[in-house]
């Protein structure tokens, strides 16, 4: 249903009456675009959905702030010397929400209840479709549990601590009823689910007896102090009714707000605007395939021409971070190396274009007006371009259209975000493939495909960072495509709100203050 702006700006007037039995100063009032899908983690899910569903639920490992995978409902884990098999070390005294204390039967029945969903979201991440397959899940005692897999798989621990996994949470068995059906979330995590009215929202509710583990937040892991009684979430899909939420003080936090939205309220001290970079792509693809584009030297003369941190800058209004690796900023394997990225030289241009044979062809640039950032991006290098001798064209399509193209592959030149991986390896998978076997691959080596295969199967850290360092210098030479920022996240809260920070695209609510 789509309501009118005006009923949008009556409806969050009325939010400030508050809920039935909470102190309105203990509640913290959010925006969300849109409802979520579902309570159920990992299935029909999306990323709006995840982020509310992870202030609930928790798996047996969990992200760190760099990437890192962190203890959460396991205290400890091993591997044995194949790398077959995984034994959890679960904490003791962990409580579910109905107050019964979590055992290894438990997390055996939720694991195997999830990995078995025919619609579980990462289902190929266990299935073996696509890496190991999970043979078995079992308890070998009461704090115990194991894992099997049919083949070694050094990345069972990072899919198992995947947001759209939901990190594959525990839930107690009472989660569903008795004919097997999902019910609501009966977990482990700092707050409890509460009232939902689809639609119109939902509300988290402080839970009591949470099990509290480690000294300071960390990611998904680390320390979640609640220091709220509830967190509210409400439905409004419209930015400017949701500013003047903010402004009036029925709502609390915006979440997830445009960047030219939060540069407005970003010199206004009543609120305080938080930006941090995730995971995500921020690209320029190239169609390696085209005739144009398969030249190396015409590729190069592109890269050339762009001034990418003057593009980040002016996209992200100061708030983005420019960044020429696919190893995400904020990624513990973001070292130096990494660091090195393009080249602005204008003056280099006209002796690559001759090196490419170009006759002054028009090279299209496709984009969207859905992402403010791909438009923009479009826009700013179709300038850049045109300025140094490349006759840069915009082609202005759907979303929908434009996917279809990426995922054909019938383009020259893409404005295109990719979603949060929190792996170099998992986004370095993401672009790497073969376009005869997947139409949407970028970049076509064999020997690249190996290395990222490699890295995808190696646990030891210095040997991922060496071969992530290889990557990223091949990455820089034949360049597949241009790698401008890591996504961009942008909240704002307000001037009762005290500790509201984003991380990974995701909003969490322990450790956040509201006063009055």
């Amino acid at each position: 249903m789509t309501f009118p702006r005006t009923l949008w700006r009556a409806f969050i007037s009325s939010i400030a009456i508050g809920l039935p039995g909470l102190a309105a100063a203990n509640t913290l009032t959010v925006q969300i675009t849109a409802d979520i899908r579902s309570s159920q983690p990992g299935i029909n899910r999306d990323a709006g959905t995840d982020s509310v569903m992870l202030n609930v639920v928790e798996g047996l490992v969990a992200a760190g702030e760099k990437g890192e995978i962190r203890p959460m409902l396991a205290k400890s884990w091993s591997i044995s010397p194949d790398g077959r098999t995984y034994t959890f070390t679960l904490r003791e005294g962990v409580k579910f929400h109905n107050g019964e204390t979590m055992t290894a039967d438990d997390v055996v029945f939720s694991l195997q209840k999830l990995i078995g969903h025919p619609e579980f979201s990462c289902k190929t991440f266990f299935d073996g479709s696509r890496d190991a397959k999970v043979e078995s899940i079992a308890a070998s005692g009461p704090d115990t549990v194991v894992i099997t897999l049919d083949r070694p798989d050094a990345m069972l621990l990072n899919y198992m601590a995947q947001s759209q996994c939901g990190s594959t949470g525990i839930v107690h068995r009472a989660s569903f009823n008795d004919d097997g059906s999902w019910k609501a979330p009966i977990a482990t995590g700092p707050f409890t689910f509460g009232e939902w009215k689809r639609g119109e929202g939902l509300t988290l509710r402080k839970f009591a007896d949470y099990s509290i583990t480690g000294d300071k937040p960390d990611g998904y892991g680390g320390r979640k102090d609640v220091l709220v009684d509830a967190v509210k979430y409400v439905v409004v899909p419209d930015t400017a009714t949701a500013v003047a939420g903010l402004r009036s003080g029925a709502l609390d936090v915006l979440p997830y707000l445009p960047p030219g939205e939060a540069a407005k309220l970003k010199d206004d001290k009543a609120f305080t605007v938080v930006a941090a970079p995730h995971g995500g792509l921020v690209t320029m693809l190239f169609q390696t395939g085209d005739p144009l584009m398969s030249n190396i030297a015409m590729r190069r003369a592109v890269i050339a021409a762009l001034d990418t941190p003057q593009i980040v800058d002016a996209v992200t209004y100061g708030l983005g971070v420019p960044n020429n690796s696919l190893v995400a900023s904020g990624s513990f394997y973001h070292t130096a190396a990494q660091d090195k990225g393009y080249l602005h030289d204008p003056a280099a241009v006209p002796a690559l274009l001759k090196a490419a044979g170009y006759k002054g062809e028009k090279i299209n640039i496709l984009t969207n007006r859905r992402s403010a950032i791909n438009y923009d991006t479009a826009v700013i290098a179709q300038a850049m371009l045109q300025s140094a001798g490349i006759n840069a064209d915009i082609e202005v399509l759907e979303w929908a259209s434009q996917l279809d193209r990426f995922n054909s592959g019938k383009y020259q030149i893409m404005a295109f975000n990719y979603s949060n991986r929190t792996d170099p390896a998992l986004a370095y998978q993401t672009v790497v493939g073969s376009k005869a076997k997947k139409a949407n691959a970028i970049w076509d080596d064999q020997e690249v495909s190996a290395l990222v295969n490699t890295a995808l199967q190696e646990a030891d850290p210095a040997r991922r960072q060496a071969i992530f360092d290889d990557l990223h210098a091949r990455f820089l030479d034949q360049v597949p495509l241009v790698m401008l920022a890591n996504g961009l996240d942008v909240g704002v809260s307000g001037p009762k709100v005290k500790g509201y920070r984003t991380w990974q695209g995701f909003a969490r609510f322990w450790g956040v203050e509201r006063s009055e």
